[in-house]
């Protein structure tokens, strides 16, 4: 296949993702956790579910202390899915990002107090922006007792802080597989800066994070 016909057919297959709609991303004051982790022992890593891959992918790219972030799907059954299979919404996966980082650098707890206040809407369900479905639910997958303690704790914390009007409903789901997703999804922020979903909704994702936790962000991306 030539350059330009595998140029079009990623274009082609990214077009079918992540539905290109012109919107302002949401922001939240999230409060700082009263309950901050406590991990010893080198690099960690955890996984979260917040709509579009894509998107969450690129903020915790930007975030310090993040050695890697993988776009990839989780929860399901079906063994080695595929973007095709897991976008019709019945194999049980969501569309998920695994985040390697360091906890010397930025600790568990602030990464969730960043993916809920420019990430991720925790009173929406099946959904997140204009992508619509299970596959596109916001959820925490946390990947050691501490990160699970230090979960539960911010969400309840969340619940009382009436930062949120409806319901918080994101939860809490047990360690799966992580299947990575195809090549051409993988730091598709970096690599497309001028797809209109990215400019539309993570872009603006990207600036939230810059402007409201300056001390983590980091105008470096870090490759996955």
């Amino acid at each position: 296949m030539s350059f330009r016909r595998a140029l079009a057919a990623v274009a082609a297959a990214s077009l079918a993702a992540c539905t290109p709609v012109f919107a302002t991303a949401a922001t939240f004051s999230a409060p700082a956790a009263t309950r901050t982790s406590n991990e010893t022992g080198g690099l960690k890593t955890a996984i979260f579910a917040g709509g579009c891959f894509w998107g969450v992918e690129a903020v915790f790219s930007h975030m310090k202390g993040v050695k890697s972030a993988v776009s990839g799907y989780h929860g399901g059954t079906l063994a080695r899915p595929t973007y095709e299979q897991v976008n019709t919404g019945v194999t049980g996966h969501a569309e998920a990002v695994k985040v390697v980082y360091d906890p010397k650098v930025v600790r568990y707890d602030q990464l969730l107090r960043v993916f809920f206040a420019v990430v991720a809407d925790p009173t929406l369900k099946d959904r997140q922006g204009p992508d619509v479905g299970p596959q596109y639910r916001a959820a925490l997958v946390p990947m050691t007792p501490e990160q699970r303690a230090v979960a539960t704790a911010y969400l309840a914390q969340m619940r009382a802080s009436g930062v949120w009007q409806r319901p918080i409903v994101t939860g809490i789901e047990a360690a799966r597989t992580f299947y990575p997703a195809e090549t051409y999804h993988q730091d598709f922020a970096q690599k497309n800066p001028n797809h209109p979903y990215i400019r539309a909704w993570d872009a603006p994702k990207v600036a939230a994070l810059r402007e409201m936790f300056p001390t983590l962000y980091s105008a470096r991306f870090q490759a996955g």
